[in-house]
Parts: structure tokens; sequence; C-alpha cells
């Protein structure tokens, strides 16, 4: 059997980005919580968590640090999650 060499890999490509929504989305079902749930936990009504979840309502500053104190998170997992992707699955 042949060693392998570092030069025989080529680094793999990000297959998938996820939106700000699908972070929430995501780490809202990793907790196992409705939206109803979240809601109570971040102080914003459900029907801004769906919107948001929906890529319908912009996450802003203040409802991205509301959502990662309710989830115990850092913010940026939320607000810049094609940078922090690694972090998501830690999350849960």
């Amino acid at each position: 059997m042949r060693k392998a060499n570092k030069d025989d890999f080529i680094p793999a490509k990000q297959h998938a980005i996820l939106t700000t929504g699908e972070v929430v989305k995501m780490l809202r079902e990793l907790k196992g919580w409705t939206q109803e749930g979240l809601a109570k936990s971040c102080g914003i009504n459900a029907k801004n968590i769906s919107m948001l979840e929906n890529n319908r309502l912009d996450i802003g500053k203040k409802r991205a640090l509301q959502l990662a104190t309710a989830f115990g998170v850092h913010p940026a997992i939320i607000m810049f999650p094609e940078y922090e992707s690694d972090a998501i699955g830690k999350a849960a």
C-alpha cells in the first residue's frame, strides 16, 4: 500500500451556504423548541421568528443578540453563518 502525501489531497469545497433564517430554524429545532417557545425565550414574537426563519425579515443586531442569548451562542453564529458553520453544529 502506498503512503499518502499531503499533496495527494485537495481541500473540500463548501457544498451549502446557510442563510441566517436557516440557522435560526436549525438551532431552534436542535433545541426541540417551537417558534412560540423560542419567542418566549428571546422576547421576539413568534410571527417575527417565522419571518426570520423564512428570510423575510432582516435579523439586525438587537434580534441577533436576543436569539444568541436564548440559544447560548455568540451572535456571530447567527449573523454570519457562512463564517461560523463549524460552531453551529456545536451549539446544540
